[in-house]
């Protein structure tokens, strides 16, 4: 079963960011002059989201052991985790005498409209769901937040009886409409705010930043569809 809704494990609640954390100034960082203006703070650097992941490949690693891994990337904002996570299990498996075979999948889902989270969830593309069957799927996402996107793409691998489901999501955020779902395994638990960066976007916009950010009002009204 992939998740756990009681009571998860110890590596899967993450780097737990506090409400009251007030981040870190812009100035301190370099970031697209694009987007100047747009940004309230830094809310995790550059540097610490890829320490983070090198050590959720090696929580994997030692959770499901040295099997074949059908990687299944949520798109788009799961695209850059999912290459830097995959990257690192592939190091762990060259240095080590076990040998595991990942192969990539992808599909994309649309849950949010402006910075809303909307009700039911749209897949688009994606190959057939069935030639997940018997395999050990890892969904790679970037930001779990209410759970209900995650558990309907549950619901629709389940059905085909894949021989294990495990969920690594890059953020968990902290919110009031979560159905208390989580991610097997999380990069870092962060409060109930609308973030961007690291590929995480709005309506398309801050893919191209390497921090991950809070965006201000003056950046929605701007990027707003």
């Amino acid at each position: 079963m992939a998740g756990n809704r009681e009571e998860a494990p110890d590596y899967g609640r993450g780097v737990v960011i506090m409400d009251d954390w007030p981040g870190y100034d812009l100035s301190l960082f370099t970031y697209p002059q694009h987007y100047y203006g747009d940004l309230a703070y830094v809310l995790i650097p550059h540097g610490i989201i890829v320490d983070r992941i090198e050590r959720l490949a090696k929580d994997i690693m030692k959770d499901i052991g040295y099997c074949d891994i059908m990687v299944l990337c949520v798109l788009k904002g799961g695209y850059k985790f999912c290459a830097d996570l995959v990257e690192h299990l592939k190091n762990i498996s060259r240095n080590s005498d076990g040998y595991v075979s990942m192969k990539v999948d992808f599909i994309r889902l649309k849950s949010y409209r402006n910075d809303q989270s909307m009700d039911e969830m749209q897949i688009i593309g994606g190959d057939d769901l069935s030639t997940l069957a018997g395999k050990n799927i890892l969904i790679v996402e970037d930001v779990v937040g209410t759970g209900r996107t995650m558990k309907a793409l549950l619901s629709s691998i389940e059905k085909y009886k894949p021989n294990m489901i495990k969920v690594a999501s890059l953020l968990v955020k902290r919110t009031p409409r979560s159905d208390g779902f989580r991610p097997d395994y999380a990069g870092f638990e962060i409060p109930n705010l609308f973030v961007v960066g690291y590929a995480l976007d709005y309506n398309e916009y801050f893919r191209d930043l390497n921090h991950i950010c809070v965006i201000n009002e003056h950046g929605k009204e701007k990027y707003r569809v």
